[in-house]
């Protein structure tokens, strides 16, 4: 049953959310607490960079089959049936909640949860960190520049060079710094993951709680009712589920092994809320008090996909133990 129940994280989210709508920050405060969380992020950014070895990046890359099909599962297939889902009338998926989901498409994968459950389940573990990384590397790039393209045939707005600069500046050039330090400081970063953990979570919570904060100020609660709430849960279940599908199926039927279809079902269906959050940050700057409404379809998803992915990587496994043991007795 723990399996099913949300993990720490998600408390804290949910915590977090609950104190912006009781004691949002606002005025001065919230200007030097903005400051705050654009260096926290930064320094998020920069830990990423920093982790991640060279050498992974070049043996993960060699497999290009495997990453051009999470890319184009990410970046491609995602924001179509983000698209499919504007079908949706504006009286059952109100405009706010709907740039939110149609946000959550361009997003993205997840690194530390896709590589967890791809480690779990008996997957392509190099790969995984190889399509994970790169998948939020050319986000950086291709998320602004979908995010401008689906959001101007919405009636959202449409691309902002001013949005992609904010990016570059904030989250790719701290990865990169991180990069180049990576020989000197790589080693000593991956050692101590318990003790800069909570830079990763806490930059996370301080963005939601400043996007929250502006959100409830600007009337969020009274805006959307738990119905709405509700069919927004539907609609990430039904995401989820259609990708999921599409992803083992799919790379059983273009003839990957096992572990790849393991990796490319993690790695291809999950979208990143620690990439997520500072994007809609930056992207949505001049839209502020939307920031919080565009946001909670992924805190949504994130939760769910979690849930989703445990179990299945809890199924991958036990099938792997059993493959395993009925194989002992023919070795022997």
């Amino acid at each position: 049953m723990n399996r099913f129940l949300p993990d720490r994280f998600t408390v804290l989210l949910v915590c977090t959310v609950m104190l912006a709508s009781l004691l949002p920050i606002h005025g001065t405060a919230a200007e030097w607490f903005g400051v705050a969380t654009d260096i926290a992020i930064g320094l998020l950014f920069f830990l990423h960079g920093a982790r991640l070895s060279r050498d992974v990046v070049v043996a993960g890359i060699l497999h290009w089959r495997l990453h051009l099909t999470i890319l184009l599962t990410t970046f491609a297939v995602f924001p179509l049936l983000g698209l499919a889902i504007g079908l949706v009338p504006e009286d059952i998926l109100p405009s706010p909640l709907y740039m939110g989901v149609l946000f959550l498409c361009v997003l993205p994968s997840t690194v530390q949860s896709s590589i967890a459950f791809t480690s779990m389940a008996g997957g392509n573990v190099p790969a995984a960190i190889c399509a994970a990384s790169g998948s939020n590397i050319f986000g950086m790039f291709l998320t602004p520049l979908l995010a401008g393209l689906l959001l101007s045939t919405t009636g959202g707005g449409g691309f902002s060079w001013n949005a992609l600069e904010s990016i570059l500046l904030q989250l790719l050039a701290p990865f990169v710094v991180g990069q180049i330090l990576q020989p000197w400081i790589g080693g000593w970063i991956r050692a101590r993951k318990k003790l800069l953990a909570p830079v990763d979570r806490g930059s996370i919570l301080m963005v939601v709680y400043l996007a929250f904060s502006e959100a409830v100020m600007e009337g969020l609660w009274r805006t959307f009712s738990a119905a709405d709430i509700a069919i927004v849960i539907v609609i990430d279940m039904s995401l989820l589920a259609f990708v999921l599908c599409l992803t083992m199926f799919g790379s059983r039927a273009l003839g990957f092994s096992k572990e790849d279809e393991i990796t490319i079902t993690f790695c291809g269906s999950k979208k990143s809320l620690a990439s997520g959050v500072p994007m809609a940050n930056a992207i949505f700057a001049n839209q502020s008090s939307a920031i919080g409404a565009i946001v909670l379809p992924l805190m949504l998803f994130h939760q769910i996909q979690l849930m989703a992915c445990a179990v299945i990587a809890q199924k991958y496994a036990n099938r792997l133990k059993a493959k395993e043991a009925a194989a002992a007795p023919a070795a022997a």
